[in-house]
């Protein structure tokens, strides 16, 4: 028994053993599988590549804005690599998915969504992830890079009128910035790096360190890179918010390949 199929089942059982070795636990339980299939794939602004996925017919997937699949990617001579990608949308009556590729160099996620064509298929697990909407908060703070732009703008597309949120994004500079339609009443300061390479810097603890936390209870969902987000947190732990009014993961950090970071410290 072989092929693509074959080695994303190989590939899936053996990051889970590996997993569940490297931390002792017993393993997380098993996200469901699904077979997508590409019905389009086209370039959307800023510098993302989208691709529309078919769920299988009367699928059960059922999902919250905020959270993602993770896809076996084709990363060359017949192996696949995990890779988390945020769901950007979902069309219930066509059954499809719609999910965001950010085009930044020759990594197999942006060379898979560029190659990919009608009829195409991919396996995914999921969804995952907890950074969604809490709606019982009085307020919302938001921040991310432009990897987090899919999660934040599709959660603000789906907030209800009469919420609150205040949206942080770092992007290289005004040719990153998208409209972020909401029905919520939504402030957006969009963090310029400049010439700066993405990764860890002051530029996001610095602009959220300088937002006055609003009276009331509020809930703040801090995304993106790793060092990033682990300084946000810590910052806004000092200033009073208590950890369960932090949902923060890490999406990337430099020299890792897949998978998120989990940052609850």
């Amino acid at each position: 028994m072989g092929g693509p199929h074959h080695n994303f089942l190989a590939a899936a059982a053996a990051w889970d053993m590996t997993m569940t070795q490297a931390t002792n636990t017993p393993a997380r339980p098993q996200l469901p599988a699904y077979t997508l299939t590409v019905v389009e794939s086209f370039d959307t602004e800023p510098n993302m590549r989208r691709v529309r996925l078919r769920l299988p017919t009367h699928s059960a997937f059922e999902y919250l804005p905020g959270q993602a699949i993770v896809m076996m990617i084709p990363t060359g001579n017949g192996e696949f690599g995990r890779r988390d990608y945020t769901i950007r949308s979902m069309d219930r009556q066509a059954g499809t998915i719609a999910v965001d590729f950010l085009k930044h160099g020759e990594t197999p996620g942006p060379r898979w969504a560029l190659s990919a064509r009608p009829g195409d298929t991919i396996e995914i697990r999921g969804p995952r992830g907890r950074t969604v909407f809490q709606p019982d908060a009085d307020w919302h703070l938001f921040t991310g890079d432009e990897t987090c732009i899919p999660a934040i703008a599709h959660i603000l597309e789906t907030a209800p009128a009469g919420a609150r949120a205040f949206v942080f994004i770092e992007v290289a500079g005004p040719s990153g910035e998208i409209a972020l339609p909401s029905a919520a009443d939504v402030q957006i300061r969009w963090v310029h790096r400049g010439v700066q390479e993405p990764g860890p810097s002051e530029l996001m603890a610095d602009a959220v360190a300088g937002f006055t936390l609003p009276a009331g209870r509020g809930q703040a969902y801090i995304i993106g890179e790793t060092c990033n987000v682990r300084r946000q947190r810590r910052d806004l732990i000092a200033r009073g918010l208590t950890r369960e009014q932090i949902l923060s993961e890490g999406y990337w950090r430099p020299g890792r390949i897949g998978g998120h970071d989990h940052v609850d410290d």
